[in-house]
């Protein structure tokens, strides 16, 4: 399978492509055991600062470090123009779909989405409709993934990440770690900077603060130490000068929220919640969660406090709706995608599904409400027995499934035991919805260490790099 060069031209004889040809130069002066020094103090300070995420599954309570390469992923500035354009629109269409959803149905009328679609979706929240939320911005936050594949390197929107999209701290920190281990390529290269990100999420938060509130307070609110993503949580907080939360730490009262604090109660305006739906309020979803704050979903719905993102966001990043993207583009904004979405087939319809049975060895089949690589299968990569095992769960729960094409990822330059070797990428940028609609020009490319494979997720031995946008 052929796959675009991040870094070479598709013609060998034209060598590297323009945007790397510096780096390139810089990389060739460097010896082998500078960088294996320089990898080796990456890892130091990465686990000294304790930047891990936490394992579930057959390794559960065990922490490890996100391997981090030092070949950073370079976009010119032509083309992150047209990626930051396709985003921004894209993420418009996706506040106005859910916008729409919870009020007037304009999409589910015109038969533009069918309405089971988004009303028997298992992220559709029946407690939002009719809820108005601060100048109708649901996603806040928004993590799109992004893939190019192709001879000439085309992107494709892979998936959106609209409920709590986590691993913006990882660009983050993988950007202070290439500026302490290289400062000569931030002198010798224009590379735009990312570090104002914490500001831009704090200015999009208090632009979405509950009307007649001046000066908002803020607060992160996460699950606790055991979450996975707990570090960015930490992290966030304290990037953005607020205070961090567990659901214990806020309650309800005379329909407001309040933080306990050493000086009495404290009005909270705007959280910033890292965790799912269900666990908000025990009194509105699950009765068994103790992550929650009773009542708050009240206070939510009189327009009193904001939550980000938004409660029932759920319902647009759900894998079955992603393949109706780009026609709600042209339905709300009247424009073409600037951003194509991956072919898709709905294992929910006949005709898809007979070809997706057909075709399962050639085909990547994901779950509707899957995420983090688990419940899918990567047909080229899988063993006969894997793939029948597949097909019988396909059979059992089609409305379950998708499948799209096994595309050939681009690949990066990356520092593995053999050397210096292509591995496959995907970029997530933080796409910030508030007032304005702005992003850090940057995001957080992952790689797939091991030869051959395509599954970037850090769950699935995966690692990060840092991402150039570069003048």
């Amino acid at each position: 399978m052929r796959f675009y060069d991040e870094m070479q031209e598709n013609d060998a004889a034209l060598g590297v492509r323009p945007h790397y040809r510096r780096f390139d130069d810089w990389l060739k002066r460097q010896s082998d055991a500078t960088m294996a020094r320089k990898r080796a103090e990456a890892d130091l300070v990465f686990r000294r600062v304790g930047i891990t995420f936490a394992v579930y599954g057959a390794d559960s309570g065990t922490e490890r470090l996100i391997p981090f390469d030092m070949i950073p992923r370079i976009i010119p500035r032509h083309e992150w123009t047209v990626l930051e354009e396709g985003l921004r629109q894209r993420v418009k269409a996706l506040n106005m779909f859910i916008h729409d959803v919870y009020h007037d149905r304009n999409i589910v009328r015109a038969n533009v989405i069918p309405a089971d679609q988004v009303y028997t979706n298992a992220q559709y929240r029946a407690e939002m409709q009719g809820v108005d939320v601060p100048l109708d911005i649901y996603a806040h936050i928004a993590g799109v993934d992004v893939v190019r594949a192709g001879d000439n390197g085309d992107f494709y929107v892979l998936e959106d990440n609209l409920r709590v999209p986590s691993g913006v701290s990882y660009m983050l920190e993988n950007r202070k770690m290439m500026m302490r281990l290289f400062p000569e390529l931030f002198v010798q290269n224009k590379i735009a900077p990312v570090a104002h990100y914490p500001d831009l999420l704090l200015d999009t938060l208090r632009s979405v603060a509950p009307a007649g509130v001046d000066d908002p307070t803020v607060v992160v609110m996460t699950p606790g130490m055991y979450n996975s993503a707990y570090f960015e949580h930490t992290f966030l907080a304290q990037q953005m000068g607020v205070e961090l939360v567990e659901g214990k730490d806020l309650f309800v009262d005379d329909n407001a929220v309040f933080m306990r604090t050493t000086h009495g109660p404290r009005r909270v305006d705007v959280i910033y919640r890292r965790i799912d739906d269900d666990f908000l309020d025990p009194l509105a979803f699950r009765g068994d969660s103790a992550l929650g704050i009773p009542g708050l979903m009240s206070v939510y719905r009189a327009g009193r406090v904001t939550l980000a993102n938004a409660v029932g966001t759920g319902v647009a990043d759900d894998k079955s709706i992603y393949p109706y993207v780009p026609d709600m583009i042209e339905f709300y904004l009247g424009e073409k995608p600037i951003l194509n979405n991956v072919p898709t087939y709905q294992c929910r319809k006949r005709d898809d599904l007979a070809y997706v049975l057909d075709h399962l060895p050639e085909l990547v089949v994901k779950e509707v409400h899957g995420a983090g690589g688990y419940g899918m299968l990567v047909g080229p990569a899988s063993t006969r027995a894997e793939i029948e095992n597949f097909r019988q769960r396909l059979l059992a729960r089609p409305a379950g499934y998708i499948a799209q094409p096994t595309l050939a990822l681009s690949a990066c330059p990356t520092f593995v035991e053999s050397g210096i070797a292509p591995r496959h990428i995907d970029l997530r940028p933080f796409v910030l919805s508030g007032k304005t609609v702005t992003m850090a020009q940057g995001g957080l490319t992952r790689v797939a260490l091991q030869e051959g494979s395509l599954v970037v997720n850090s769950s699935q031995g995966g690692g990060t790099k840092d991402t150039w946008m570069i003048e």
